[in-house]
C-alpha cells in the first residue's frame, strides 16, 4: 500500500445504541430467516488516499460478487 493510504472499515465507535457499523451491519444480516454467520462476512475493502479519495474494492473472497454469476470474472 503506498505511503498515506490507509484501509479503512466502518465506523468503530460505538454510537446512541452502543453498537457499532460493524456489529449493527452483522446484526441486521443475521436476522433474516435461515441466514449463517457467513452471510455477515465482510464483502469489500475501502482504501482511503488521504487526499479525500476513497477507493472501494470487492474482497476476493467475497461469496456474494456483483455482476452476472454464471460467468467467470475474467470472461
Amino acid at each position: 500500500m503506498a505511503e498515506g493510504m490507509t484501509t479503512m472499515t466502518t465506523n468503530e465507535t460505538p454510537d446512541e445504541t452502543g453498537m457499532t457499523d460493524d456489529e449493527k451491519r452483522r446484526d441486521q444480516l443475521l436476522a433474516a430467516p435461515g441466514a449463517v454467520e457467513d452471510d455477515a462476512a465482510p464483502r469489500i475493502d475501502v482504501t482511503d488516499r488521504g487526499d479525500g479519495i476513497k477507493r472501494i474494492d470487492i474482497r476476493d473472497d467475497a461469496a456474494v460478487r456483483p455482476g452476472d454469476p454464471t460467468k467467470d470474472p475474467e470472461d
